[in-house]
Formats: C-alpha cells, sequence, structure tokens
C-alpha cells in the first residue's frame, strides 16, 4: 500500500473504501448505479488526536493498516493522489474489523 501524502487533523482520519459488491450472493451482476456505497475501509492516515481541554491529546484508537466500519453517508468523500479517499471523524467510525 503506497503511502498518502496527506496528514489529517485531531481526531480525523483518512480511509480508502473498499469497492462495492460487483454481484449478489446469487450470482446477478449490479449496474454502477445499483451498487451499495462501501462502508468499509482500510485507515491510510490517523491525525494526532482530539484536544482536551487540559491541553493534552486524547489517544485516537484506530491505526494506520487497520479495516474499519463506518456510517453510509459519514465523512467527506475526496480525489487524493488518484484514489478516491474519505476523511472522517474517530466518532464516525462504528467498528474495527477484527482478523
Amino acid at each position: 500500500m503506497k503511502d498518502i501524502k496527506l496528514r489529517p487533523l485531531d481526531d480525523r482520519i483518512v480511509v480508502e473504501p473498499l469497492e462495492a459488491e460487483e454481484t449478489t450472493p446469487g450470482g446477478i451482476v449490479l449496474p454502477d448505479t445499483a451498487k451499495e456505497k462501501p462502508q468499509r475501509g482500510t485507515v491510510l492516515a490517523v491525525g494526532p488526536g482530539r484536544l482536551l481541554d487540559n491541553g493534552k491529546r486524547s489517544e485516537v484508537s484506530v491505526a494506520v493498516g487497520d479495516e474499519v466500519i463506518f456510517g453510509k453517508y459519514s465523512g467527506t468523500d475526496l480525489e487524493i493522489e488518484g484514489r478516491e479517499v474519505k476523511i472522517l471523524r474517530e466518532s464516525d467510525v462504528l467498528a474495527k474489523v477484527v482478523k
């Protein structure tokens, strides 16, 4: 995985969404317009953490390389260096996939 030249601020993370499913479990090929927005992705970059009232930073609970599940309409979609990425707040991440 090529490193991305983007450094998120505070508790934001940069995620590369996984590709949407091309076929249904029954084998039906889906056109682009019928595909669900992906809700899983790989973390590419992590910010330093949210700044607390006492001046310290809270620790972010995901790391680069983690696979995460996020809300369907959360975050901001961008194209950086020819890659589709999503910038999310840590609170938009619903779960970390454990392998």
